[in-house]
């Protein structure tokens, strides 16, 4: 049985490289197409989430209309992808013991990013009162005062206190380089990019322009079940993913090697200058 297994991965594998044999033709042509196809994910990204910014911000809905959203959007999904990587990377480098492949540094400078976009992000919430103020219309004021002193208060200063507060402790080296604190501050940024979400639809639509359609909105035992359930879906997909397929790619360290470097005593180099 165990040969029947091992020949189907065989026939599988080889069946999804699509001929790969691992030539230096194969090689050459595999990262001419990775760097190309990296330059295209990052407009991707800009483009996904601005269009999604969109179907927000072209409504009349107060709160929603206004064209802070797109970049606003796009630092948001930068802030809380990045903080859904900590959360999900520190465990995982532990448990399977990768702390020589994802380093120290590489947390730390994923906390960089993640005080930055989140700085960002901080700076759109204030500008959303700014223009709400400036703009002198008393709907889109009503709505934003109403997000921060109304009856989801609570949602408001949570979603501030996650995204713009909690983020600011990774100004310190020693938060940065702490696991432990570098964990516990990636959930509260997962915590506040929920309630952002929450704050964006539900404080917008509970109170609109007609007086006769305000309600106060609270979860019924399906929403809170389907909720649990997404979590539950995703973490299954996770650890299916960890168990079949390579954690890292071989070939992304392979090439950040000593031995990749030509110049390195590892890859070949001689002492005193001799022929490589």
């Amino acid at each position: 049985f165990a040969k029947l297994i091992n020949k189907v991965k065989q026939l599988l594998y080889g069946f999804f490289a699509l001929g790969w044999t691992g030539s230096n033709r194969h090689w050459s042509n595999y990262e001419k197409a990775y760097l190309l196809l990296a330059g295209l994910s990052t407009p991707l990204v800009l483009s996904v989430h601005s269009i999604v910014s969109f179907d927000f911000a072209v409504s009349q809905l107060p709160g929603w209309h206004t064209t802070i959203f797109p970049p606003y959007f796009v630092a948001g999904a930068v802030f809380s992808g990045f903080g859904m990587v900590l959360t999900l990377i520190i465990p995982l480098r532990t448990l399977c013991k990768m702390e020589e492949i994802i380093t120290v540094r590489h947390i730390e400078l994923m906390c960089k990013v993640t005080l930055a976009t989140g700085s960002i992000v901080g700076y759109a919430y204030a500008m959303e009162f700014f223009i709400a103020w400036y703009g002198g219309s008393p709907y889109e004021l009503y709505a934003f005062k109403n997000r921060a002193f109304g009856p989801y208060w609570w949602a408001y200063w949570i979603m501030v206190s996650c995204n713009v507060l909690t983020p600011q402790l990774f100004w310190f080296k020693k938060i940065r380089t702490n696991m432990v604190a570098v964990f516990i501050l990636s959930i509260f940024v997962n915590i506040g990019m929920w309630f952002e979400r929450f704050v964006i639809v539900v404080t917008s639509l509970h109170r609109d322009f007609m007086p006769s359609n305000w309600g106060y909105y609270s979860p019924t035992y399906v929403d809170i079940c389907t909720y649990i359930g997404t979590m539950g879906f995703f973490m299954t997909l996770f650890l299916l993913f960890i168990r079949f397929l390579p954690l890292v790619a071989i070939s992304e360290v392979k090439g950040v090697t000593p031995q990749a470097d030509p110049h390195d005593k590892l890859g070949g180099a001689e002492e005193g200058g001799g022929k490589h």
